[in-house]
C-alpha cells in the first residue's frame, strides 16, 4: 500500500483529471440527447407533408446554460472531494439508509445521479421553447431519471446487497420469483393475484345486474336494513377500473358502507371497450351512460329524484350528463358528491404533457 503523500496527491490529481474528462464527455452527450428528444409527443417526430419525421429542434438559452455548465462542473469537484474524505451524506431518502453511507463506492454513484438529476433539470428550464413542449421535455427527462436512479439496479443498489447478504440470498431468490410470475402472467404485478376473487373476498356486497346496454351494466344492491331512503342513490365510477374499485375488501367498501346507511344503491359498471365500440365517443358515453342508468333507476324505484355519487373520471361523465339534462330543461339529480373529479381542463396537470387538438 503506497503512503507517500506526495505519490497519494498525483493518484488523486490523475484520477481527479479523468473524473473531469469523464464529466466533460458526459455533457456532451446529454446535449446531443437533448437535440434529439421528441417534444411532439408522436413518435420520433412530426410527420412533414413529404412524409418525413421532423424532429423538433431544442434551442437553449446561453446564458442559461453557462451558468447550469458551471454549477455542474463546480459541483461535481465538491462531490469528488466529499467523496474522498468520506462526508458525503445523500438526503434524498432513496440513499438515506445506512448501507449507502458504509459503502463510498454506492455513495459516490448516488451523489453523481443526484448532481446529475438536477443538471439535466436545470437544462430543461434552460430550455427556449414554449411552455407545452418544455413540460413534455420535463416529463421525459424526469421518468428517464427515476428510471436510472442507482436504488433500482441490485449492482448499484447498497440497502439490496447487503440484504442479499444477511438473508443469504433469500431476497433475491424471492425477486426472481416475483419475476418469473411476472413473466408468466404477461404484466409486472405489485399484488398476487391468485389471492383475491370476485364475490370471495372481492366486490362481496350482493347485487345483481337489472339493466345493461353497450356500454355498461348497472347494479342494484340489495338492502340490508329494514328500511331504505326514500331517494334511490347512483354511483358512477372511472371507466378505466372494475366497478368494484368501490366495493373491495367489506371494511372498506363504500358499496357496503351506503347500503348499510339505508341507501337503495345502484352502480354502474362499465364495459371494457373492444373494436365494435371504437366510433362511441363522449357523447354516447354520457348519453347511454349516466343519463340511461338514472332513467332506469327512476323506472326501478318510482322515485322523482335520485342522490348521485361520481367518481374520477365517471364524475366529469355524470356532471356533464346533468349539465345536458338541465339544457332539456330536467334536473332528476337532488344531490351531488364528487370524488377526485376534474370538471376545470383549463388546467390539466400532468394530462397536458400526452393530450393535445390533434
Amino acid at each position: 500500500m503506497n503512503t507517500n503523500p506526495a505519490e497519494q496527491w498525483k493518484q488523486g490529481a490523475e484520477q481527479f483529471q479523468a473524473f473531469q474528462q469523464s464529466l466533460g464527455q458526459g455533457w456532451a452527450q446529454a446535449m446531443e440527447a437533448f437535440k434529439g428528444l421528441d417534444v411532439s409527443g408522436m413518435g420520433p417526430g412530426m410527420p412533414s407533408t413529404d412524409g418525413t419525421a421532423q424532429v423538433p429542434k431544442i434551442n437553449f438559452a446561453p446564458d442559461k446554460l453557462r451558468e447550469v455548465q458551471q454549477n455542474y462542473m463546480r459541483e461535481s469537484g465538491e462531490l469528488w472531494n466529499q467523496s474522498l474524505m468520506g462526508t458525503l451524506k445523500n438526503v434524498d431518502r432513496r440513499f438515506s439508509g445506512q448501507a449507502w453511507d458504509d459503502n463510498r463506492f454506492a455513495s459516490f454513484t448516488a451523489g453523481a445521479y443526484l448532481l446529475n438529476a438536477r443538471t439535466l433539470m436545470a437544462m430543461v428550464d434552460a430550455a427556449d421553447c414554449d411552455q407545452k413542449a418544455k413540460n413534455r421535455i420535463r416529463f421525459a427527462v424526469d421518468q428517464w431519471i427515476a428510471a436510472s436512479s442507482p436504488s433500482n439496479f441490485l449492482a448499484l443498489n447498497a440497502e439490496a446487497q447487503k440484504k442479499a447478504v444477511d438473508s443469504k440470498g433469500e431476497s433475491i431468490a424471492k425477486g426472481v420469483k416475483n419475476l418469473i410470475a411476472d413473466i408468466q402472467q404477461g404484466h409486472v404485478s405489485m399484488t398476487d393475484m391468485s389471492l383475491f376473487e370476485v364475490g370471495r373476498n372481492v366486490a362481496t356486497t350482493e347485487g345483481a345486474v337489472v339493466f345493461e346496454n353497450e356500454l355498461f351494466q348497472l347494479i342494484e344492491y340489495k338492502s340490508s336494513t329494514d328500511k331504505v331512503h326514500e331517494r334511490p342513490f347512483l354511483m358512477v365510477p372511472p371507466c378505466i377500473n372494475k366497478y368494484y374499485i368501490l366495493d373491495l375488501q367489506p371494511e372498506n367498501s363504500l358499496v357496503k358502507y351506503s347500503v348499510d346507511q339505508g341507501q337503495h344503491t345502484f352502480l354502474v359498471s362499465w364495459r371494457n371497450p373492444d373494436q365494435s365500440l371504437a366510433k362511441k365517443g363522449w357523447d354516447d358515453y354520457v348519453e347511454n351512460g349516466p343519463i340511461k342508468a338514472i332513467s332506469v333507476v327512476q323506472e326501478i324505484t318510482g322515485a322523482k329524484t335520485i342522490n348521485a355519487l361520481g367518481f374520477c373520471v365517471g364524475g366529469t361523465i355524470l356532471t356533464t350528463a346533468l349539465a345536458v339534462l338541465a339544457a332539456r330543461g330536467e334536473k332528476p339529480v337532488n344531490s351531488l358528491t364528487l370524488l377526485t373529479t376534474l370538471l376545470d381542463f383549463s388546467n390539466t396537470g400532468i394530462l397536458d404533457v400526452f393530450i393535445d387538438e390533434k
